[in-house]
């Protein structure tokens, strides 16, 4: 019986280590993927580097026919519709976080909620698109009509509520987080003191969790940086430095959507894939910013 014991306990010991090496295995390979892929981008972006250099980043011209690369329209066209889609989202996801991390935590109204969010979350990309074209874009059109607007239709401001809308369920899910995360002792001693509810969300709810919410904005604005195919449905798709937020514009994903595979070589594809790396490295730091600020609020 000893003798059978023994042989258990090595075959316990034997099975975990095998799964400890096995998750430090997929771990190390996860880093491996994510520095393969920036050295891929990094090398094949050299030619591009070389030959246009730190005019990449603040040319207004992108002809490839004339061989002339200015990404500065792009990089706007990016900045305007992602920052847009977080003015627009934040109040809508802020408030549902509450709905659901404050008012409704369990139930069937909570549970109503958190599936169409969830369904918001799983819809393509490209369904979004199709419905900002056929509704959204005539409604924009209208709009500008009556503003004495070129009735593009299409263009910065389109995007950024489709964009905004794609967004808001990863959002909120970042809210309802922190939120869950705020010291029950707190509220119970705001509400003995004879605060209402509005006043605990005013007073302790938000001011505790004002850096989780940045962060989880943080995030949204890395989402919404790689956002490619209903904005590339919606935004335009213009090389031209945009004028306002009806003005049809192009962002860096959707230039990499429509002319990657027009590339044939050379400085043009290598320009592109500058683009692309250029794109990787924003939104990895993004990410980890808000990823890092998160824990540390967890831990606090």
């Amino acid at each position: 019986m000893p003798h059978k014991n023994i042989k258990g306990i090595r075959l316990i010991n034997f099975t975990e280590s095998a799964f400890k090496k096995i998750l430090l295995l997929s771990a190390i390979t996860i880093v491996v993927l994510l520095f393969a892929i920036f050295l891929t981008l990094l090398v094949s972006s050299l030619p591009s580097i070389k030959t246009i250099g730190i005019s990449f980043f603040y040319g207004k011209t992108w002809d490839p026919v004339a061989d002339k690369y200015g990404a500065l329209p792009f990089l706007i066209g990016t900045l305007l519709t992602s920052l847009l889609a977080l003015i627009i989202a934040t109040p809508f996801s802020l408030a549902v976080g509450l709905f659901l991390g404050e008012y409704y935590r369990k139930g069937i109204v909570s549970s109503v909620f958190r599936n169409i969010i969830d369904l918001l979350a799983a819809i393509p990309s490209v369904i979004y698109g199709f419905w900002g074209l056929f509704v959204l874009v005539p409604l924009v059109r209208s709009i500008e009509t009556s503003l004495g607007v070129a009735p593009y239709g299409v263009g910065i401001l389109t995007s950024s509520v489709i964009l905004s809308i794609m967004i808001i369920p990863y959002s909120v899910s970042l809210t309802v987080q922190v939120i869950s995360l705020v010291p029950s002792s707190l509220k119970e001693a705001a509400f003995s003191l004879g605060a209402t509810r509005f006043e605990v969300i005013r007073t302790v709810i938000l001011p505790y969790t004002k850096s989780g919410i940045f962060a989880g904005i943080l995030l949204s604005l890395g989402r919404a940086l790689g956002e490619t195919m209903a904005v590339t449905m919606l935004i335009g798709n213009s090389a031209n430095l945009p004028t306002g937020i009806f003005s049809p514009s192009n962002t860096m994903a959707s230039v990499l959507a429509n002319e990657f595979t027009e590339a044939t070589g050379g400085v043009y594809l290598s320009a592109l894939i500058e683009m692309g790396l250029f794109l990787f490295l924003v939104t990895t730091l993004i990410n980890i910013i808000g990823r890092s600020i998160i824990k540390r609020f967890s831990i606090d």
